[in-house]
């Protein structure tokens, strides 16, 4: 496999590759606003390792808001 310039790319693997990364961007900043948001009782584990874990992509995100949290959600503001 031959590496690509951005411009050499089809417009079907442009929209692929931003899509995945919108999402991998979603993930991220949402268990990142949760885990500052959530007290350290509803947190399985050291907050300060799951943020660390939050950039290992896509993995540490989908981890941490699969088996890092416990406890009732947290409320939103209005």
């Amino acid at each position: 496999m031959t590496n690509k310039r951005w411009d050499e790319l089809t417009g079907t693997q442009k929209a692929l590759i931003l899509t995945a990364a919108s999402v991998e961007l979603a993930l991220t900043a949402t268990a990142l606003v949760d885990l500052v948001r959530r007290p350290r009782a509803q947190v399985r584990g050291p907050k300060g390792l799951w943020a660390l874990g939050l950039v290992v992509q896509p993995v540490g995100p989908i981890a941490y808001l699969a088996w890092g949290r416990h406890g009732a959600p947290l409320a939103v503001d209005a």
